[in-house]
């Protein structure tokens, strides 16, 4: 009986333990007092568990109100549909005809880009950002977010509204110059973007989505970036900064709060932000920007060259030190290159003592020097180096558009020699008619009839192109180019300007013996 009654007892004694201890008061005599609420001690800040972050609060707080919503009203002809629901080629945004070209799967009526223009009612609207150069009201933004606008607001942090004039937009390097009545507007102050460097910390403020006043913030992934076509005179900022639709126009701040680009583009497969994002620098803007208040125009220097990059492949066979510069494929006539004495197959190594390093570098270079300029290239010919004296010419509205492709003509029958198929191409002379199509003279330039070889293949050779030169040296027949290519060893690199039915020039690298 004992044995049944002592487990009872002790569950008894551990449920009454719990209850007591909650009953239980911390002195028997209690009083009002002592049951009284204890005294809030003023509570002090936690020390931060995780230093050395950066905090971006004060430079919010600072630039925040120069930066503004902008709101491009746009009429019936721009908003209305073209067949199938589908906007017609005019009305497919500016980025999208920049950035992913025509045959970008899905692209008409793609959403999700920068200052898209959006249906509404019988009009539409294009959504962006802004900010403000000078306490009278210019504001700078991008020119897709205002183009085609018939009427503009601007909308600050405080919540006040203006309706502004464009002064002048320039597509090509994607800036819009606008201006509001005011007075005492609060400025962003203008950083240089020529020190930025990657790796350093960066700002964005904006409107994503309609959402005002939205702080993003990441690193400059690189610098010097060029775009799609058109856009080569353009050297963008790449960052990680989260940028989306509505963003466009905003600054890119470093951390000093001075801007140092403008927020321009992204690069997507889904429409949205995926780490990509590219912005115009504040140099480049800016000096745009004087220009359209000046003279409501940007005018650019031109050399009048076609260049393309430099390999391993074409420096080995040009006996270059290294892949650095810009290599001259064309020179057009009477112009700033031809009268300073540049040649095809110079290679220009830097302007006005500042570095080419890739043929990238060259255009932005040249084209933000106005016309009329004096610079000195620096420039390999015959592996020795000199310097030339240019004076700029000015570069025309129509010379950036894009080249187009290449096509697949055949060149009439094959006259094989041994030294040209050791590069894996048979070549044929070219008649009269062949001439005029390529705009080549009398005696220009040997046809490829086919092409054999996997390396003259990836480097994009097809029938109905031709051969211009060897290196330096013209070539006018199919005996010509097989006295230059006669000394030619294997494993050498040859150096071949050719022509495309398009009409374009370029420099290609083959080694003797890949058609083999």
């Amino acid at each position: 009986m004992n044995s049944r009654v002592r487990p009872s007892l002790l569950a008894a004694l551990v449920l009454t333990a719990p209850l007591m201890a909650c009953a239980r008061s911390p002195d028997a005599s209690t009083s009002p007092a002592a049951q009284a609420a204890p005294t809030a001690v003023p509570a002090t800040p936690s020390t931060p568990l995780v230093s050395g972050l950066p905090d971006f609060t004060r430079l919010v707080e600072q630039v925040g109100p120069a930066v503004v919503n902008i709101e491009a009203r746009i009429g019936p002809r721009q908003a209305a549909r073209g067949r199938g629901g589908m906007p017609d080629d005019e009305q497919i945004p500016e980025i999208f005809r920049r950035f992913f070209g025509p045959d970008f799967p899905g692209m008409p009526g793609q959403p999700g880009q920068p200052g898209q223009p959006e249906p509404d009612g019988p009009s539409g609207r294009s959504l962006g950002s802004g900010f403000i150069i000078s306490p009278d009201g210019y504001i700078l933004t991008n020119h897709h977010v205002v183009d085609g606008a018939d009427s503009i607001t601007v909308r600050l942090s405080d919540r006040r509204e203006f309706t502004a004039k464009l002064v002048g937009s320039d597509e090509t390097y994607d800036v819009a110059l606008l201006k509001v009545d005011g007075k005492g507007l609060p400025v962003l102050r203008q950083g240089h973007s020529s020190a930025i460097k990657p790796g350093q910390w960066v700002v964005a403020i904006g409107s994503p989505l309609g959402l005002d006043q939205s702080v993003t913030a990441g690193i400059v992934s690189a610098v010097g970036r060029t775009g799609g076509p058109g856009q080569q005179y353009v050297p963008f900022i790449q960052t990680d900064v989260a940028i989306n639709r509505g963003n466009s126009g905003g600054p890119l701040l470093n951390t000093s709060g001075e801007v140092v680009g403008i927020n321009s583009q992204i690069l997507s497969n889904s429409g949205g932000y995926m780490g990509v994002s590219f912005a115009i620098p504040i140099d480049l803007a800016m000096g745009a920007a004087e220009q359209i208040k000046k003279g409501g125009k940007v005018s650019r220097g031109m050399l009048g060259v076609q260049i393309q990059g430099i390999d391993a492949t074409r420096a080995r066979a040009m006996g270059l030190a290294d892949n650095d510069g810009a290599l001259v494929n064309s020179v057009e006539p009477d112009s700033a290159a031809e009268r300073a004495g540049i040649e095809v197959g110079d290679v220009i190594t830097s302007v006005n003592g500042r570095p080419v390093a890739t043929s990238a570098d060259l255009p932005p270079m040249i084209g933000m020097l106005p016309p009329g300029s004096k610079v000195k290239l620096g420039v390999i010919r015959d592996g020795r180096t000199r310097e030339l004296a240019v004076t700029l010419g000015e570069l025309p509205s129509d010379a950036q558009r894009a080249s187009t492709g290449q096509d697949d003509e055949d060149a009439g029958p094959a006259d094989t020699s041994s030294s040209v198929a050791k590069l894996g191409l048979r070549v044929a002379e070219l008649d009269a008619a062949a001439r005029r199509e390529l705009g080549l003279e009398k005696g220009e330039g040997v046809a490829i009839a086919g092409v054999s070889g996997s390396e003259a293949r990836e480097a994009g050779l097809q029938p109905g192109m031709a051969i211009l030169r060897v290196g330096r040296t013209p070539v006018g027949s199919v005996a010509d180019l097989e006295r230059q290519l006669r000394s030619a060893r294997p494993g050498d690199a040859v150096m071949l300007l050719m022509r495309s039915p398009s009409g374009n020039t370029s420099f290609v690298a083959l080694t003797v013996g890949s058609g083999d």
